[in-house]
C-alpha cells in the first residue's frame, strides 16, 4: 500500500497567525517527503479560512521548491472555475518546476456556496459536465495545437505553454457516484474517493462501483484506487480527546457549507448545531473513532489492512481537521514511525 498526504492551510479563527499556518503546512509536507509518502495533495477552495487554497498549482509549486522526491497533486482542481488553456499551462508549469512530479487531479467541486460566487447559476450537481469536457482537452493541449468547439469552451487553435516534462502525466478523478467511476475508468484515470464520516460499508460501495465500471469499460484499466480518511494517530487520552473535538468542530462547519444552514463571516464558517446536521455529516464520537482513521498505531494498522484487503492501492492521510499543530505533528510522527513499517 502506498501513502499520500492531503493537507491544507487552515484557520479556525483569526487568532491563528497565518505565518505559523504556512510554516506548519510546509513542515507536514516535508515530513511526508522524508517518510517516503508517494504524493502530497493540495485542494482548491475559495473564500474559506478552513481551507485556504485559491490555486492548488501555486501551493504545489511552493512545495516543489522545498521537497526532494514526493510527487505533487492537485486534489482536486475544480474544472468549472478554470479555462482549459489556463489550467493546462498552470499544471504543466508545476511539472516543469518540480522536475516531472505532477499528478493532475480534476473534480466537480463540493460546496454550492462556492459555485454561487465563482460560477453563479451553476448547480453543483451539474458541474461534472465541465470536468468531462475539460479532462480530455487538457491532454490534447499538452500534445499540441487544438481547436475546440465545446459546450462550455470554444477557442481557435492553441496549445499549452509550457508542456509537461513527463511523457505522460498521471490523471486523477475524485469519484463517489457510479457515473464518475464509469468516466474515470473509461478515460484511464486514477481514482481518489472519500467516504466522509461514513462506515466501511461506504468504502465497499465505492469498490463495487469501481469493479462495475471496470467490467463495463472492458479496457484493461490498470489505474490506482486511493481512499482518503481524516487521520489521527494517538498514544494518550489527551490527544484522542483533542482529535475527536477537532473533527466534530470541523464537521459542524462542513455541514454549514454542505447544507447552507449558517453564516460565513470574513471567511470563517459558523459551526451549526450538531442536532441540525444530516445526510453524510455525522458527529457521534464513538462512530467517528470507528469510521475514521483514528486510533492507536495498532488500531490504525488494522484499519489500513482492511482497506488493503478491499483492494485500495493508496491511502490518503487527510491531516487537516482543525487539530492543533503540535497534535497534528505528533500524529504524523506516530504514523511514520509505527504504522508505515507494517506495510513495507
Amino acid at each position: 500500500m502506498k501513502f499520500h498526504l492531503a493537507v491544507n492551510l487552515e484557520r479556525m479563527n483569526d487568532a491563528t497567525d497565518m505565518m505559523a499556518v504556512q510554516k506548519h503546512t510546509l513542515e507536514m509536507v516535508q515530513m511526508a517527503d522524508r517518510a517516503g509518502f508517494e504524493i502530497a495533495w493540495a485542494a482548491e477552495h475559495h473564500a474559506l479560512e478552513m481551507t485556504i487554497a485559491p490555486n492548488p498549482f501555486q501551493l504545489l509549486t511552493w512545495w516543489a521548491d522545498h521537497t526532494d522526491s514526493i510527487r505533487l497533486g492537485s486534489g482536486v482542481a475544480n474544472a468549472a472555475y478554470w479555462h482549459p488553456i489556463n489550467i493546462a499551462g498552470e499544471a504543466a508549469m508545476v511539472d516543469l518546476i518540480s522536475g516531472g512530479r505532477l499528478e493532475f487531479g480534476l473534480g466537480s467541486g463540493a460546496y454550492q456556496r462556492e459555485f454561487d460566487r465563482m460560477h453563479p447559476g451553476l448547480d453543483q450537481k451539474d458541474s461534472y459536465r465541465y470536468m468531462q469536457e475539460m479532462l480530455p482537452l487538457v491532454r490534447q493541449l499538452w500534445q499540441g495545437d487544438v481547436t475546440h468547439e465545446g459546450e462550455f469552451w470554444q477557442f481557435p487553435a492553441a496549445t499549452s505553454c509550457p508542456k509537461p516534462v513527463q511523457e505522460e502525466v498521471p490523471f486523477w478523478v475524485a469519484a463517489r457516484s457510479p457515473i464518475t467511476f464509469d468516466y474515470a475508468v473509461a478515460n484511464d484515470c486514477n481514482i481518489m474517493s472519500w467516504p466522509l464520516t461514513l462506515p466501511m460499508s461506504e468504502a465497499q460501495t465505492y469498490r463495487r462501483n469501481l469493479d462495475e465500471a471496470i467490467a463495463k469499460a472492458n479496457n484493461g484499466w490498470a489505474g490506482t484506487f486511493a481512499m482518503m480518511r481524516h487521520t489521527a494517530v494517538y498514544a494518550n487520552a489527551a490527544d484522542r480527546s483533542a482529535a475527536i473535538a477537532a473533527i466534530r468542530n470541523v464537521l459542524a462547519q462542513f455541514g454549514n457549507l454542505m447544507m447552507k444552514r449558517g453564516r460565513v463571516d470574513n471567511g470563517f464558517t459558523e459551526p451549526i448545531p450538531f442536532a441540525a446536521l444530516e445526510g453524510n455529516v455525522r458527529v457521534d464520537p464513538d462512530m467517528l473513532e470507528e469510521n475514521l482513521m483514528f486510533g492507536s498505531p495498532e488500531q490504525v494498522i488494522a484499519k489500513l489492512q482492511a482497506y488493503q484487503m478491499l483492494g485500495v492501492d493508496a491511502f490518503i492521510y487527510y491531516a487537516s481537521m482543525g487539530l492543533g499543530m503540535n497534535e497534528q505533528k505528533r500524529s504524523m510522527e506516530l504514523f511514520c514511525r509505527e504504522v508505515i513499517p507494517a506495510f513495507q
